[in-house]
């Protein structure tokens, strides 16, 4: 909650190459304890107003599912929503979001996340994400949303295997024509699957970034930004050679 630590690590994301920066005022990691909406409201906008006016060009994204803390937060600098329960934690969000004319990014979870870790059960992982977003589109086109970004949302309500399958089929989210926005970042399909802590977890990050770049994924959403940023930039040069080629 230190401001000048806050800047310091904005400045130094957007000097290795972020294209928006991430602000939210609560963890949903599983099992995470959720606070009010006054708290997360109290500590993201004074960030978000502090980071937008040191850095006024910076795009700034608010993480959170309550309507009421994205609207002060746009207020505050703000210029895009994730939303890490699609519009079903708070029935105004989409509303909200269509009003003030901000892209919005509607991720898929099962559950909440206080227990969406606990056994949670898909007949096909990627064919449920699939139909959530049919139907999550239609209803944020009818609120006015404009742009919509797509994250499955990875870890959230799905376990390793689920995981993996859902990054496997990511190319057929392409048939949605919306951006997907893809957060693997040192998570624990990665680090308990290759028996590490989720410090030492950037090698497998990159992995599958990489991956899910070759699969279709237009933003990644990373803790460590030139290192995606480096695998940004290979995946491009590897798509050019194949235009150049033909």
């Amino acid at each position: 909650m230190d401001q000048k630590e806050v800047l310091l690590q904005a400045e130094k994301m957007l000097g290795e190459g972020a294209d928006f920066l991430d602000i939210g005022g609560q963890s949903t990691r599983p099992g995470a304890q959720q606070i009010g909406t006054d708290e997360e409201r109290r500590r993201v906008t004074e960030t978000i107003f502090s980071v937008h006016k040191r850095f006024p060009e910076a795009i700034i994204s608010i993480d959170t599912y309550h309507s009421r803390v994205a609207k002060e937060a746009i207020d505050a600098g703000a210029s895009m929503v994730n939303d890490i329960s699609g519009g079903n934690i708070d029935p105004d969000m989409l509303r909200i979001a269509g009003e003030m004319g901000v892209p919005y990014i509607c991720m898929h979870m099962k559950g909440e996340p206080g227990t969406m870790q606990k056994n949670p059960v898909y007949d096909n992982v990627s064919t449920e994400v699939l139909d959530f977003f049919i139907a999550k589109k239609r209803q944020c086109k009818s609120a006015g949303i404009k742009d919509i970004i797509l994250d499955p949302g990875f870890g959230f309500g799905k376990t390793a295997t689920q995981n993996f399958e859902l990054l496997n089929h990511l190319s057929a989210f392409k048939m949605l024509e919306c951006p997907l926005l893809i957060g693997v970042s040192r998570k624990s399909s990665i680090y308990k699957t290759l028996g590490i802590s989720a410090n030492e977890a950037l090698n497998g990050t990159t992995v599958l970034n990489t991956i899910a770049l070759l699969k279709g994924a237009d933003i990644l959403r990373v803790h460590d930004v030139s290192e995606a940023r480096e695998a940004i930039r290979l995946v491009h040069e590897l798509r050019n050679s194949k235009t150049n080629t033909r």
